[in-house]
């Protein structure tokens, strides 16, 4: 019986590996195009968190980052004439 533990292959894991399980997580299949099922891709999940939190990963890098903005900067939108936004005109007066 193996003494292989979840905990210990997380510890174990190359930067090879956890590329390899990002991108399956991601595309939702393995390398080899078999995709991987609801538990597999938990399990996938949790393993790609973990590492990262392990080996410090920066925070921008990690699976799941969103950037955050504030409001009303530059990239917010808010500087965008109505009319590109869709805002132009009331809906509900049609």
């Amino acid at each position: 019986m193996s003494d292989m533990t979840f905990e210990r292959m997380i510890q174990q894991m190359t930067p090879a590996i956890y590329q390899s399980l990002k991108q399956a997580v991601s595309l939702r299949k393995w390398p080899d195009g078999r995709m991987l099922t609801r538990e597999q891709t938990e399990l996938c999940l949790e393993a790609v968190m973990r590492y990262e939190v392990e080996n410090q990963v920066p925070e921008s890098e990690r699976v799941g980052y969103l950037e955050r903005r504030t409001c009303g900067g530059a990239s917010s939108g808010a500087n965008v004439d109505p009319a590109l936004a869709g805002l132009a005109r009331d809906a509900g007066r049609d």
